[in-house]
């Protein structure tokens, strides 16, 4: 038998009693549940971290008597909660208008009124027809039942650095034209944007985009380890087919975004992707390649014809060798094999013999080994 453990009753009321209604809830960056109610009281739940009930609060009322019957709130990048709100309905109108719009700080418990979509305070719309979602560029897509016309709203301030996905790598499946991304934070700190009790607007999930010039081309992505937020460390993986028309032989910016909030980019280069070359995939999943971001060392130029260049920094004294390897891991130049102090250092690279592919430029140390992906043309 199951057994259920009563919480704490809700300070406010949420629900109206006449058209049984009430508005969103949302995950907030310090771990509170925020709720909208259709008469116009809102509720903070603050877990307990455990299998303990947690703890209800009154939140700050909705301004000019407004309400939530039935509507869509959306938390933007900057933390801020978007929602639309109408008059708090009555016995006589479940669904009042018009429709106005309101930022909610969770972190002041303020609210700042903001223009209507199109201009305006207001439309003369019930609350219930209108709806958000976070796009990836950080913005918030508004539309309205059965109107053609769609609106972006651009928040201000930065992204939360709490919801920022992280990219560790990007490898091959064997034998496939399939790729597995691994990191963490890939489904954010939330669910995005919510709405009453109809529709269904959650991002928390991977949007994986190359972007190479101003062109941005999106993978499809599927079968994500986890569809949990607030992950913290915890490891996330996610698969992707490459995009149609995405350019060869050039740099391409790969990001991760959940909830508008997008990773650093980790930028590879396309030639990586060559279906012709299942070797990439073999090496990649042995653990052998491992793209990283920020990496302390450079190879120019990339793609390279005649020679290349490695840049690379020493910490202190310490053996430095310097190779370059195929994909199935097999040395073809041994460019250095020395103490070094500590300092900056250039080595050129003479590839005049390579054939055009994909090498990796191995360097390692005492404190461990850096590759990096090498393009000859």
């Amino acid at each position: 038998m199951n057994q259920w453990i009563a919480d704490a009753n809700v300070p406010v009321a949420l629900y109206d009693p006449w058209g049984l209604e009430t508005g969103a809830a949302l995950l907030l960056p310090d771990g509170r549940g925020f709720f909208i109610g259709s008469l116009g009281h809102t509720a903070y739940y603050t877990p307990s971290g455990n299998t303990s009930p947690g703890t209800w609060a009154a939140g700050p009322d909705i301004p000019n008597a407004q309400g939530q019957p039935d509507a869509p709130a959306a938390m933007m990048p900057n933390g801020k909660i978007l929602f639309s709100c109408s008059p708090i309905p009555t016995s006589f109108n479940h669904f009042p208008t018009p429709t106005s719009y309101y930022e909610f700080n969770y972190l002041t418990n303020t609210y700042t009124r903001i223009n209507a979509p199109g201009g305006g305070l207001t439309r003369n719309i019930p609350c219930y027809t209108t709806t958000l979602i976070d796009l990836p560029d950080g913005t918030v897509l508004y539309s309205e039942q059965g109107l053609n016309t769609f609106y972006i709203y651009t928040p201000d301030g930065t992204p939360l650095n709490s919801g920022k996905p992280k990219i560790k790598n990007i490898r091959k499946v064997a034998g496939t034209n399939t790729y597995r991304i691994t990191g963490t934070r890939f489904n954010g700190i939330s669910e995005g944007a919510a709405y009453g009790d109809d529709w269904q607007m959650a991002s928390n999930y991977p949007i994986v985009r190359f972007t190479a010039g101003g062109n941005v081309y999106y993978a499809r992505s599927f079968n994500w380890n986890s569809t949990g937020v607030r992950r913290g460390s915890a490891r996330d993986t996610v698969f992707i087919t490459l995009p149609p028309g995405l350019p060869s032989n050039t740099s391409l910016a790969l990001t991760v975004t959940a909830n508008g909030i997008t990773s650093d980019p980790l930028n590879v280069q396309s030639a990586a992707f060559a279906p012709a070359s299942d070797v990439i995939a073999n090496n990649i999943l042995s653990g052998d390649l491992n793209i990283t971001q920020n990496s302390k060392s450079i190879v120019f130029p990339n793609p390279a014809k005649e020679h290349t260049t490695v840049q690379f920094a020493v910490d202190g004294n310490t053996r430095v060798s310097i190779k370059v390897v195929d994909l199935n891991g097999k040395v073809i130049i041994d460019v250095m094999n020395k103490n070094l102090q500590k300092g900056m250092y250039s080595q050129q690279i003479n590839t005049s013999t390579l054939g055009a592919g994909v090498y990796i430029v191995r360097i390692i140390t005492e404190k461990g080994t850096e590759n990096i992906k090498l393009l000859v043309q």
